[in-house]
């Protein structure tokens, strides 16, 4: 007879349900209760009593097996190996000790994962030659400190594709490289002086950035966002003194709307009346799926009132850990004295593969290359899921399924990394103690069409459960 097990389910924990019933089986053979040799429960009946889905058990015992704790022995069913091997208690990933909010970015490379571009479709071959040869160069060179600001030759391609791809016309000497966004985010914030006051924020808008600004003495103020980006009209409104707005005017995170014209001179004009500053996040550049991406908002701005920040980890990798700052004229003295005492921009051979890169036109081409793709691969996702009845909408690199009522997202995306794959809830983005609604984020970029069907009828599966 299979062995009863008395595993405790607890929704609302940081590890995922499956987890918890390989920890509970583990405990099991731990204490004695389950001894080499005896049998487990089947997976369908050991969901019916722990009220999850089969999947879910199945996957705990797949794993167990493939820790050579557990042997299925048909007709015999599934046992606990005579000699079970060591094993550990706690999954030693090595990001144990960051917090739930932050350990979406070390999950993967899975399915439906945001954040990171589609590694199967990047040059890599080429890239790597560019990279080594670099490096060879920069191994030879006397040993100097590198400019803190970034190459000279990086930050010229920089200033070039700006002026083509996002309308923005700056000089080298206003492009400062940092270590990615968040390095770029950080500079911007000293360099401005800001603390204390207010800071528009989208409602629902990137968390991490949210955050960042709390951590530099600014309050964050949530504005609503709809079709049209940032409802700047209820920011004057409600905020009209806050000393910054943060804003994705391009493709706003994580809804995909585009700022208006209208709004966009509004969020201008609003700055340039009370001295405000405005921190465009240019995450997606000029990655828009289903039209011709918008201008930057830095290059409608003529009064010197807006920080473009943009960045290489959605367009070629985020380990490459490329950011940018282009500065109004007047700020450019600012930011070079912050980042020749605070800057951390990355090593010069990582800039100048890249800017070789961009000169050579592998760049433009690689881009073009891309937006077909993840274009074709939206649609894909799209199309599989509303055949399954769910409302989906593209935005950006991301496709928002909506959830069925009393849904819950956290949970469902905490279970469905037992899976392989990696949605994020939606209502995690929204400011917390407003309202919030239940959705899931999936990256396009990391859709895999082979297995996209497969990935979907499990993503289904996991949210009928709640239902």
């Amino acid at each position: 007879m299979p062995h009863a097990l008395d595993i405790r389910i607890d929704r609302s924990a940081a590890a995922t349900l499956t987890e918890q019933i390989r920890l509970g089986v583990l405990a099991a053979i731990h204490s004695g209760v389950l001894a080499p040799g005896a049998k487990l429960p089947s997976w369908q009946a050991l969901a019916a009593q722990l009220g999850v889905s089969r999947g879910t058990v199945k996957s705990a015992y797949e794993r167990l097996a493939d820790e050579q704790v557990i042997v299925s022995m048909r007709p015999g069913g599934t046992r606990v190996a005579e000699h079970p091997a060591t094993l550990r208690t706690v999954p030693a990933t090595g990001f144990e000790d960051v917090p739930e909010l932050y350990q979406h970015l070390f999950v993967g490379p899975a399915m439906f994962q945001m954040g990171v571009p589609a590694s199967d479709c990047f040059p890599a071959t080429l890239f790597a030659r560019l990279r080594a040869h670099a490096a060879r160069r920069e191994v030879a060179a006397p040993a100097v400190y590198p400019d803190p600001r970034g190459e000279l030759e990086f930050r010229r391609e920089i200033a070039a594709h700006l002026a083509l791809a996002r309308g923005i016309a700056c000089r080298p000497s206003q492009v400062f490289v940092t270590a990615g966004f968040a390095g770029a985010l950080e500079i911007t914030l000293r360099v401005l002086r800001v603390e204390g006051g207010m800071a528009w924020m989208e409602n629902p808008g990137f968390f991490q950035s949210r955050r960042a600004l709390e951590l530099a003495q600014l309050v964050p103020a949530a504005v609503p966002v709809d079709d049209d980006g940032m409802d700047v009209g209820y920011g004057m409104e409600k905020f009209p003194d806050a000393a910054l707005a943060l804003v994705t005017p391009g493709q706003q995170a994580p809804l995909g709307g585009t700022l208006s014209l209208s709004r966009r001179v509004a969020l201008i004009a609003w700055a340039a009346r009370t001295g405000a500053w405005i921190i465009e996040d240019d995450y997606l550049g000029e990655l828009q799926l289903r039209r011709r991406a918008a201008p930057a908002l830095a290059g409608l701005d003529d009064n010197g009132r807006v920080i473009h920040i943009g960045s290489f980890s959605k367009t070629i990798s985020p380990a490459l850990r490329l950011g940018f700052i282009v500065a109004p004229a007047e700020l450019a003295d600012r930011f070079t004295e912050a980042v020749m005492c605070l800057g951390s921009a990355p090593g010069p051979a990582v800039q100048r593969a890249t800017a070789r890169f961009m000169s050579e036109g592998h760049y433009m081409r690689h881009l073009r290359r891309m937006k077909r793709v993840y274009s074709a691969r939206g649609e894909a996702l799209q199309s599989t899921l509303e055949r399954k009845g769910y409302q989906v909408r593209i935005g950006g690199l991301a496709a928002l399924v909506h959830l069925p009522a009393g849904v819950p997202d956290v949970a469902l995306a905490k279970e469905a990394r037992a899976w392989g794959l990696a949605p994020e809830p939606l209502s995690t983005w929204f400011e917390p103690g407003s309202a919030r609604q239940s959705g899931l984020l999936l990256g396009i970029a990391t859709v895999d069409e082979t297995r996209l069907s497969l990935a979907c009828e499990r993503l289904h599966r996991l949210i009928s459960q709640y239902r």
